[in-house]
């Protein structure tokens, strides 16, 4: 964090932030639009923050309370500004910490075609959104062309993705893409859950055999992960004892991230690979994060210390940064940045809405033999807004877990998180379309996708003509 925030404003900016979410927690629990709709507390105190600011009403709080500075003080706003781009490691290296990592033959027999159908959709996004940028908002709006990759970046990687790649869109001379990247992920979000739970109402109509009546269900906070039956016990450690193993855990993560960060640099320049500039250096810390939770969890388990992660308390410290992130981002966001690129952003929320309902409906009954709709449901969900709108959407479709769909998404994560969705590729997709060219990328993510495609189709018809379950 910056060194010119007193120690008095961070803790005044996080404070802030957790009135928001309380102040959340109550306007969702009163207005029934947005419980209904599922919609995480920390993105309506993300929304209430940016409300409260100095972008809408805050000139007119200003004037109207004895606060001098608004409900708000501006250094809050300077100091949420910088919190995304910390915390979001925070997340990723907590993503696999506490998690069994089964052989990958185990995860392909469990979840191929799904894993087949989240790579198309994402895939999908950078393929569609390059080409709208290069043949429409490029040409006739006058939009940087790296807006081509946002798609992926806000829809499949979602708020906190988006605002942790806030210093790469900067370094790379395209900052408003953070703001348009964060709105888009807040369309996503609503219209994905929107359009996911009318299909699952059509799907019912149409097949109320294959489709049972959804349930009443709650669902944790995103990033919050429930307990596993097989966690540590609860009397392990101490609570003071036991929290601070995790939180220490989370930060050795962090350090072997920033190493292979390191590394990564230094063996490009070793290497003399001739890029038109470096390239390593614009990649973040937050995808090598993950592999640093994924290598450290590998070694615990050799060593025989796996017991030492309380997954729960993890999923908590993740979940709370998560939060944290969204609110902070959220109530940053320029609107000044959204009216100018108003219709870019319009195009580009109505290209991820549609190519992500075509996976579903056209791609999903051709990959996915048994079940496709309760499973690839939970695919477009976090192909349009995040892993909960996948968890949420997969419960309403199948709320007896008949299909097994929850089992096959969970695995099919370990082989997907690491890549797209916030990991390698989507974190190299900026500085790689900065690199090459729009051009030269939409080539390989549409021969990727084709690909992917025909890959699906040929395990779909693999399994349907006798081949194992999947």
């Amino acid at each position: 964090m910056s060194a010119e925030f007193r120690l008095a404003d961070v803790a005044v900016a996080l404070m802030a932030i957790a009135l928001l979410l309380w102040a959340g927690h109550g306007v969702r629990a009163n207005v029934h639009f947005l419980r209904n709709l599922f919609l995480p507390v920390s993105v309506i105190a993300g929304t209430l923050g940016l409300l409260l600011g100095p972008q809408v009403f805050g000139p007119l709080l200003t004037r109207l309370t004895p606060w001098p500075g608004g409900p708000i003080p501006g250094a809050s706003y300077a100091v949420w500004s910088s919190l995304p781009g910390l915390l979001i490691s925070v997340v990723f290296a907590a993503l696999f910490l506490g998690k069994p990592l089964p052989g990958m033959r185990e995860v392909w027999r469990s979840s191929g075609p799904q894993l087949f159908l989240g790579y198309a959709i994402s895939l999908g996004q950078y393929t569609s959104g390059l080409l709208l940028a290069m043949l429409v908002l490029t040409p006739f709006f006058g939009t940087d062309p790296l807006a081509g990759v946002l798609l992926e970046i806000a829809m499949t990687g979602g708020h906190g993705t988006a605002a942790g790649l806030g210093d790469t869109f900067e370094a790379l001379g395209f900052a408003e893409g953070r703001d348009l990247a964060l709105a888009l992920a807040t369309v996503g979000l609503v219209g994905g859950v929107l359009l996911g739970t009318l299909f699952v109402n059509i799907a019912m109509r149409r097949a109320p055999h294959a489709l049972p009546a959804p349930l009443p269900i709650v669902l944790d906070e995103p990033g919050i992960a429930p307990a596993h039956p097989d966690g540590p016990a609860s009397g392990q450690a101490g609570g003071v004892e036991a929290l601070s193993l995790q939180i220490g855990l989370i930060g050795a993560a962090i350090v072997i991230g920033m190493l292979l960060q390191t590394l990564l640099v230094q063996a490009e320049r070793l290497l003399w690979v001739q890029w038109s500039g470096p390239l390593m250096a614009y990649v973040p810390l937050f995808p090598l994060a993950m592999i640093g939770g994924v290598l450290l969890q590998l070694a615990l388990t050799a060593m025989g210390r796996a017991h030492w992660v309380n997954d729960r308390l993890v999923g908590r410290l993740s979940g709370t940064a998560l939060d944290f992130i969204i609110v902070s981002a959220l109530a940053t966001l320029s609107l000044s940045v959204i009216g100018d690129q108003l219709w870019p952003f319009i195009l580009l929320a109505m290209t991820g809405l549609a190519w992500a309902t075509f996976c579903l409906l056209v791609l999903a009954p051709r990959f996915i033999p048994q079940h496709w709709f309760a499973r690839g449901v939970g695919d477009f969900g976090q192909g349009t807004g995040m892993v909960v709108s996948g968890l949420l959407l997969m419960r309403m479709a199948d709320p007896e877990g008949r299909s097994g769909n929850l089992e096959r998404f969970g695995y099919k994560q370990l082989l997907f998180e690491p890549v797209v969705g916030g990991g390698l590729l989507t974190a190299m997709a900026l500085p790689l379309a900065a690199q090459f060219g729009s051009l030269t990328i939409f080539a390989w993510s549409a021969g990727l996708t084709l690909l992917t495609i025909l890959g699906g189709l040929r395990l779909g018809r693999s399994l349907r003509s006798g081949g194992a379950p999947v």
